[in-house]
């Protein structure tokens, strides 16, 4: 059976059809391109301008005044070599929490089925139709004054571990990724002695790499990119991540250097993105297996 498409292969196959099928396409390829790359080109460029050029109206397209120096300039006047190493810090301590629990609690809805288990599942994804805007102020007054061990979290890298142990979005998808393996492959397992835990070690772990590859990057992104909650618990300038040391340093800092700033900020997310951005789409399409 055919598959219908806006142009027929007839009309395709035409001279006039196929040029105007080019065009189209080219015109569309442009448009996406230039909404999506132009904020960026923008970003990088005008931190090679001067103060006067960045300002100026309408905005020159190509740096008439091509200052390098902004970029260095804007690594030591607002030490981002400290802010990066806090973020890094931040970052990959949240993705080894979520990695330990996170895959737990999936492995544990989807092949040893607690009771209640789809219930709990159901709370979980409930959580996702919250804003996360609501859950600000009580998840604050928790770590000012931890229940139970009565402990303030203020300026300590577990106010921003902790909250983003429980990842109702990571669950979800690990589950989706462990309910796809054959259940032949761990009644085997289990038939020749091994645990539950030697069962996850030895066996899901290492087929779910390309799950586990886009809960780390999202894990990663989503610490990195953060603004609200580190800016609330992280009051120290010492301890601050990237986005809320560049906010708290740029009174007082010219644009050009500013936007430097910013620019060397998003360059990590971005390259992250571009060298993983096939595993990060082959997790997220990964459904089952083929034996």
């Amino acid at each position: 059976m055919s598959t219908r498409t806006l142009i027929s292969p007839a009309q395709l196959a035409r001279p006039r059809g196929k040029a105007l099928y080019w065009v189209v396409f080219g015109l569309v390829v442009a448009l996406f391109t230039v909404v999506f790359l132009g904020p960026m080109y923008w970003m990088v460029s005008s931190g090679f301008k001067d103060t006067q050029e960045v300002v100026q109206t309408p905005p020159t397209l190509v740096p008439e005044s091509f200052q390098p120096d902004n970029y260095s300039q804007a690594w030591n006047v607002m030490d981002l070599a400290s802010l990066l190493g806090n973020t890094l810090f931040y970052a990959f301590g949240a993705l080894a929490f979520q990695l330990v629990f996170d895959v737990a609690a999936a492995y544990s809805l989807s092949k040893l089925r607690p009771v209640f288990g789809k219930a709990i599942l159901g709370l979980m994804l409930a959580t996702l139709m919250i804003p996360a805007t609501v859950l600000v102020v009580p998840q604050y007054l928790t770590v000012l004054d931890v229940p139970i061990f009565e402990r303030n979290l203020l300026n300590t890298p577990w106010a921003i571990w902790l909250p983003s142990v429980t990842n109702a979005f990571n669950i979800f998808l690990l589950k989706r990724f462990f309910d796809s393996i054959p259940r032949e492959l761990l009644d085997a397992a289990s038939m020749d002695g091994a645990s539950p835990m030697r069962t996850l070690r030895s066996i899901v772990l290492p087929i779910s790499r390309p799950i586990l590859g886009v809960v780390s990057i999202f894990a990663i992104v989503g610490v990195w990119k953060d603004f609200l909650w580190p800016m609330l618990t992280l009051p120290d300038p010492s301890k601050q991540t990237l986005n809320v040391g560049i906010y708290s340093l740029s009174n007082g800092v010219p644009v050009n250097v500013l936007i430097a700033a910013l620019t060397m900020a998003s360059l990590p997310t971005l390259v992250i993105f571009l060298i993983f951005q096939r595993n990060i789409m082959s997790g997220l399409t990964a459904g089952g297996l083929k034996g």
